[in-house]
């Protein structure tokens, strides 16, 4: 297997936590124990499971995690989109977020069906 490090989808998904990371430190104080930390576990959820999923054995156990990887960006979708219409986040900063969210997705799902269908 491939060290998760190189793999871009990994390192976008890094990137993508970073981005959360900086634009929820400018959220109300009051949410540092609500949406900040469901947010933040949600985004750091997605690389962890790539890097877990990579050191599996099998080809179902790695396809599992990127599974799970799948379901953390679609919660930390809603993280976002919520945080925007609470007006945590300004429309531009969701808007980036929402784009690299959808390019990861497309990522972790042709990389899951290579796992589970090399050529």
């Amino acid at each position: 297997m491939q060290r998760f490090t190189k793999l871009v989808v990994w390192c976008r998904a890094h990137q993508l936590v970073l981005m959360v990371y900086r634009l929820t430190a400018r959220f109300p104080a009051d949410e540092r124990y609500a949406i900040v930390a469901q947010l933040r576990r949600a985004a750091a959820s997605v690389p962890a499971n790539i890097a877990e999923g990579a050191r599996r054995e099998g080809r179902a156990d790695y396809a599992r995690m990127l599974n799970i990887a799948q379901g953390s960006l679609a919660e930390t979708e809603y993280f976002v989109l919520l945080s925007r219409d609470l007006g945590y986040l300004v429309p531009d900063a969701a808007d980036s977020c929402f784009d690299e969210i959808t390019q990861l997705a497309r990522m972790l799902h042709a990389l899951r069906s290579k796992v589970l269908h090399p050529a």
